[in-house]
């Protein structure tokens, strides 16, 4: 098989030992290599630009940005790339976000190397994969409401420990349109209370913790 015919593969993480066991994984397979490692966002931006891999393997959580926010910048710049989120979160927010903005495939890093070079092929050749254990907690909250950006603005808040009051004067708006708020976050994440409201937030990927 010639050089130029194999799956050029990036690998984005900020755990050393991480890139280190992929390069051995990809080093065995005659129809991949792994061409460059990142291990933050402007990395992977940067070494994208210089390599143009066929595959992007990105974790979700880097120290500068979310996985999901580097895709973003990746995919505008280069529609066509093709990133898969590998990584240890499996909240449904943001399982959601990175599928919106084009990921080709959402696996938690426990996948086991054959399924996980099976899930390289796959997006290569074009399809988006979706792990069946993602897949199933994003089954479980189908039909629930998502949060507005406004919505996870107040509730971020809230989590800080501000009152309401403090709230509005923040977000210069009125006390009533922050209760407004809280209210509707209560009820979309069927919450008891505030507090209650952002542990469930926070379980499912609107807040980080």
């Amino acid at each position: 098989m010639f050089p130029d015919s194999r799956i050029r593969v990036l690998s984005v993480d900020d755990h050393p030992v991480f890139g280190a066991g992929l390069g051995v994984i990809l080093s065995t397979e005659e129809d991949m290599i792994l061409v460059a490692q990142a291990s933050n966002a402007a990395e992977a931006i940067d070494a994208f630009r210089k390599h143009r891999p066929d595959i992007t393997l990105m974790d979700l959580s880097l120290p500068d940005a979310s996985g999901t926010d580097a895709l973003i910048a990746i995919r505008e710049e280069f529609p066509q790339a093709r990133i898969i989120m590998l990584t240890t979160f499996d909240r449904e927010a943001e399982i959601q976000r990175a599928l919106r903005a084009g990921a080709a495939g959402y696996i938690l890093k426990s996948l086991d190397r054959a399924r996980l070079l099976n899930v390289i092929r796959s997006a290569h050749a074009g399809h988006r994969h979706v792990q069946p254990e993602v897949a199933a907690r994003l089954a479980e909250h189908v039909g629930y409401e998502e949060l507005t950006t406004r919505e996870v603005e107040v509730l971020s808040f809230v989590r800080d420990g501000y009152r309401n009051k403090q709230i509005a004067d923040r977000l210069a708006i009125s006390e009533n349109t922050v209760n407004f708020h809280v209210k509707n976050v209560m009820m979309k994440l069927g919450a008891n209370d505030r507090t209650h409201a952002v542990t469930i937030a926070q379980r499912r990927g609107f807040l980080r913790i």
